[in-house]
This record gives C-alpha cells, sequence and structure tokens, in this order.
C-alpha cells in the first residue's frame, strides 16, 4: 500500500470510526466533534437530475443508489470507500445495522430507500439525518463522500413551499466548513451560468480552492456542440482541472450493464472523440476518483500537524474522563472490599469537611444552638404558668390544710418543676433540628463524592447505613438532653431559697399574717422569685444542652458514622459486594465508549507518526 493509501485510508478509518462512536457532526465544541470538522471530506453538490448518482456509481463501481425523477436523494448518505486487497470481496456496511454485511448491491439500494422512508416517510419531505454507508471493495480508492440531495427551484406537489430554502440551507451547511472538498455537478446540456451547483460552489468558495468541477452528460449535447470551454477553464475558471463523465444510459441502466463495462465504454468514448480525444487521460469517474484521492492527500500532509493536535488534545479529555468515571470494577472480594472502603473513606473526608467549614453546612448547626434554642426558650409559655390565679392555685394546693408558715416551700417547688417540665420541648426539638442538618449534610456528601457517582446502589446503601447511624445518635442525644432538664427538676439550687427568708426580712416583715399571707403581692413575690430560679436555670439549659447534642451528635457523627457500617461490610460475602458495586448501565455504558475512542484515538496518533514522514 502506498503512502497516499495509508494516509487516506487512516482518515477514512478515523472518520467511520468517529461515526459508530457517535462523535460525528456534533456541535457540542469538544474536540472529539471536533475531530470529524478536522478532517476533509468530499461534497457531492448538484441540481436534480444532474448525474450525481451516476458519478457516485462510477467511482465506486456498483449500482446502488436509488432512481427516479424528481427528488431521490432525500438525506444526506455519508458514503465511505475502504480500499481492501485484491480478491476479496465486496460488501457494504449500514451504520444502523452494523452486523449485517451486504453483498448484494440491489439490496443496498433498497435500504437506502427503507431507512430514507424511515425518517422521511413515502413522501417527497427531506432530513438533515444522514444515512452512514462504507463500502469495502479492491476496485475503489479510500475516500469518504457525502451525497446530498439534489438543488431545485420550485416546489412540487408534495413538497412544502420552503422546500428549496431548506435543501439549499442543508447543502450550504456542509459545503462551507473550510475541510470540505465541493464536488459540484453540472450537466453538459445545461449553461454553465445557470449551474446550481456552480452558483453555490461560488458563495462559499469564490477562490475555487476546494472546488472541483465535474460535467456529465457530454455524449447528450446537441450535434455539432461540445463543452471544451468549461472542460478546459475557459467560461468558468478553477483552481482544480474540470473532469468531464459520460454517464450510463437509460437503455444501459435498464439492461443492468455492468458499472466494468461502463468504465470501458466511458474510455473508449473519450478515447475516440474528436473533441476531447486530446483530453481523454484527464477525463473520466476513474481519473476523477484518483484526482480526488491525490488532492486528498496533500490536504491531509498540510492538516496532519492540526490533526495530531486535536487527537492529542481528545486522548486528554477522554483519560480524564476515564478516571472521572473510575476504572472497571476488580472481580474479587478483597479488592471489591477495598474499593468499597475507600468511596466509604472519601465520602467521609467531604462530610467532615462540612462539618469543620471547608464546605457550607456545618454553619446550619450552630444556627440551631445560637438562634433556634434561644427563640423556642424565650417563647414558652411562663406567663401563663406564672400567672397569680394559677400561682395562687398551685401553693393552695401545695399547702393542704395546713398553711405553710413562712414561704410556701412545696407551692415553690411545684411551680419550679411544672416550669422546668417545659423546657423538654426545646431540647427535643434542638437534638430533631440537628439530627435534619446532619441527614441533609449526608445527602449533600453523597452528592458530592464523584467516585460515588457510577455506584447508585452503594449510594443508597451508604445512605440507609448514615441514617440508621445518626437516629442512633439522636436516640443517645434526646435522653442524655432530657435528662439534663430532670436534673435541675430533681435537686434544685439551694443558694437560691436561702436568700428567700433573707431578703424578707430586710423587708422588714419577719412574721406576715394569715391575710398577708394569701395577699395578692405575697403571690406577685412567688412567682416573680420562681421567674428568676427559671431564668437561672435557662442560662443554664442554653449552654448545656448545645454541648449535649455535640457530644451525642455531632461529635459521634465525625469520629463513627459508618463503624457499624464496617462491620457488617467485613462480614457479606463476594457476591453482595458485588451486588452493592452495581453501576448504572448508562455509566458503563458511557466508559466502554470512552475506552474505544481512546483506543482509536491512540491507534490513530500511532498511524499518523508511521505514514506522515512517507513522500
Amino acid at each position: 500500500m502506498t503512502s497516499m493509501e495509508s494516509l487516506i485510508g487512516l482518515v477514512n478509518r478515523i472518520q467511520r470510526a468517529c461515526t459508530v462512536l457517535g462523535d460525528y457532526g456534533g456541535d457540542d465544541g469538544s474536540s472529539f466533534s471536533s475531530l470529524w470538522e478536522a478532517l476533509p471530506t468530499v461534497a457531492v453538490v448538484g441540481g436534480q437530475s444532474s448525474g450525481k448518482s451516476s458519478v457516485l456509481e462510477s467511482i465506486v463501481g456498483r449500482d446502488f443508489l436509488p432512481r427516479g425523477s424528481g427528488i431521490v436523494t432525500r438525506r444526506p448518505l455519508v458514503l465511505q470507500l475502504h480500499k481492501t486487497e485484491s480478491g476479496t470481496q465486496e460488501y457494504a456496511e449500514f451504520l444502523h445495522q452494523p452486523r449485517r454485511k451486504f453483498t448484494d448491491f440491489a439490496l443496498v439500494r433498497q435500504e437506502i430507500q427503507d431507512e430514507t422512508d424511515r425518517v422521511t416517510g413515502k413522501t417527497k419531505q427531506i432530513s438533515p439525518i444522514p444515512i452512514h454507508l462504507s463500502i469495502y471493495s479492491p476496485n475503489v480508492v479510500n475516500l469518504t463522500l457525502i451525497d446530498l440531495p439534489g438543488l431545485t427551484k420550485v416546489a412540487v406537489e408534495g413538497q412544502s413551499e420552503s422546500i428549496v430554502q431548506d435543501i439549499e440551507a442543508m447543502v450550504r451547511s456542509y459545503v462551507e466548513k473550510p475541510n470540505s472538498i465541493i464536488l459540484a455537478i453540472s450537466p453538459a446540456n445545461q449553461d454553465i451560468a445557470t449551474s446550481d451547483a456552480i452558483k453555490l460552489a461560488r458563495e462559499v468558495d469564490p477562490a475555487g480552492e476546494r472546488t472541483f468541477g465535474v460535467v456529465t452528460k457530454l455524449d447528450l449535447m446537441d450535434k455539432g456542440t461540445n463543452a471544451l470551454d468549461v472542460l478546459e477553464g475557459r467560461s468558468y475558471h478553477l483552481q482544480h482541472p474540470w473532469v468531464g463523465i459520460v454517464n450510463r444510459s437509460q437503455a444501459d441502466i435498464n439492461k443492468n450493464v455492468d458499472m466494468i463495462v461502463a468504465r470501458r465504454k466511458e474510455r473508449e468514448y473519450f478515447a475516440t472523440s474528436p473533441d476531447y480525444g486530446h483530453l481523454a487521460n484527464k477525463m473520466g469517474s476513474e481519473y476523477l476518483a484518483k484526482l480526488l484521492s491525490k488532492h486528498l492527500e496533500s490536504v491531509i500532509r498540510a492538516r496532519i500537524p492540526s490533526i495530531t493536535s486535536l487527537i492529542n488534545k481528545s486522548i486528554e479529555e477522554l483519560e480524564s474522563e476515564m478516571d472521572h468515571l473510575g476504572r472497571p470494577i476488580a472481580l474479587d472480594a478483597g479488592a471489591q472490599l477495598y474499593t468499597i472502603l475507600e468511596l466509604c473513606r472519601a465520602f467521609e473526608r467531604i462530610f467532615k469537611e462540612h462539618l469543620d467549614g471547608g464546605r457550607p453546612g456545618g454553619d446550619r448547626i450552630y444556627n440551631v444552638f445560637d438562634n433556634q434554642l434561644p427563640s423556642a426558650l424565650r417563647k414558652l409559655p411562663f406567663d401563663h404558668h406564672l400567672s397569680l390565679p394559677n400561682v395562687r392555685k398551685v401553693v393552695s394546693e401545695s399547702d393542704g390544710y395546713q398553711p405553710h408558715l413562712i414561704a410556701p416551700e412545696q407551692g415553690y417547688r411545684r411551680l419550679i418543676e411544672g416550669a422546668l417540665g417545659y423546657f423538654k420541648g426545646p431540647a427535643e426539638a434542638s437534638v430533631d433540628a440537628v439530627n435534619f442538618v446532619l441527614k441533609e449534610l449526608v445527602r449533600k456528601s453523597i452528592a458530592e463524592t464523584q467516585e460515588l457517582k457510577r455506584f447508585p446502589t452503594f449510594q443508597a446503601e451508604l445512605a440507609s447505613a448514615a441514617n440508621e447511624a445518626l437516629e442512633r445518635f439522636r436516640g443517645e442525644s434526646k435522653k442524655t438532653t432530657l435528662r439534663l432538664v430532670d436534673m435541675e427538676s430533681s435537686y434544685l439550687t439551694v443558694d437560691f431559697f436561702r436568700r428567700l427568708p433573707q431578703e424578707v426580712e430586710k423587708a422588714g416583715s419577719p412574721a406576715p399574717s394569715n391575710v398577708d399571707r394569701y395577699a395578692e403581692g405575697h403571690f406577685r413575690r412567688i412567682a416573680s422569685n420562681v421567674s428568676s430560679y427559671i431564668g437561672l436555670v435557662a442560662d443554664t439549659l442554653r449552654n448545656s444542652i448545645p454541648k449535649a447534642v455535640v457530644y451525642c451528635q455531632v461529635r459521634q457523627a465525625k469520629q463513627s458514622l459508618l463503624n457499624h457500617f464496617y462491620a457488617q461490610i467485613g462480614k457479606k460475602e463476594g457476591k453482595h459486594l458485588s451486588q452493592m458495586l452495581d453501576e448504572e448501565p448508562a455509566l458503563m455504558e458511557r466508559r466502554i465508549q470512552c475506552a474505544k475512542r481512546l483506543e482509536l484515538y491512540k491507534a490513530a496518533r500511532d498511524e499518523i507518526d508511521s505514514v506522515s514522514w512517507v513522500r
């Protein structure tokens, strides 16, 4: 194989692989889709019935395209020709049927028609979605050609009013790309000045550097006329030579004349033509194919540095994505257990960062202690509990049949114990609020742990284990905080009560009468004393409840959130470990595709290095 065939074949293989792997024609700006854009292709452009299909079939050497009147090509056909070793069987493959090899090219024609109808329906409408066809044959040159719908000037019955503009816009989207080589097909029995293909090519390639002009139907021109002015570049000059083609006649097509025979007839026509005999060695479909191949080689050589750069960029992106997706999981239980432990450590690291301030979230726990708890304490219904009617009622009931002598101790105790019971609500609410924050941080930490994204089953297991642990910590925390409240009830501060008689003596009434004892002022003083004591207890609990919550919940979550989970994991068998590390099918497929792309681009880089220096 020559260096030219190696280079063009390499580009063909890259284009084919890009197509199979879904990198064709993307607009996401990634280097994957850009690689296709960087590779040269040949866009076949012409008006309806200009002979485009015949030119393509002549290049391929096979009769495989649908035929008919009006618009026949209704979807772009990306045709990739792969030269194989001499003597090997010819066959075709469609991208949408990758496992089927077509050796009967009449079936290829039918499949193109059927696949077109699957998207456009049996109408005359068009679609920009391409059909991808690869032909492997020893009788072709390595080329990628794109057959586009024929340009038209009028919409016919069954077509939308915008069909003319739609076709032109579709064709233009292919030919305006700087790496696109334009194969402009014009029939010889039509004035070149009115050629739709040349008109469009002139707009996108005014210098004619990317355009190859092809004149078809030379044998159908009126007697006494010829296309020499066009073929010799006098009518319209291009940087590349014009090529004349003689298509098979309709009679030959009807008789299924072999393409090899048709090529021979074409050679004989030019060799014996009095008008074109001097150009015979530069005319015909075989010469056109070789001309395009030679030009492709020069274009590819010129673009090797940019193609190599894009391939290297693609390799870097793919390796980065493979690292992000993670490597395939080993099958042995020991490696799987190690992977699980590593995933847990990654999660715990992020969870602790949330608590310690490296990531947001831990401040919400402080907000519970600094705002929610004090606010809840202020809203406790002490006004009702220490109202004069309630104080009178509690004190009187506590005295029983014997009125208190100096200070109603039992009344004080009952009022204080009743008031302290209200503190249980804010204590439990603080525990629940912190538990909610911790669960939210668990959820966020799992979502932010990139290593976990590929294992939805393990994510659920981890979340369940962490939440179960938090519930255990919550139970312990609730018991501890309620004990703090109960401790305040079980032993009142003695110094506070010892001050009460002294204050009474300082007030000058050491032995109030029975009438004074049940006066309104007496009960107000009791209510005030109890309120002062409750305030003292509130200040104490405002400081001790956060300490208990942090010790029982936050500290435990930091130190032993997954301890129970670790113990359970160590007892599981390999089968259960594999189930836990089950990945999302979409992610597994993405990794497979990335690995294939990576293999493709590395092989392409190696091949370019091996052939680019050959002259």
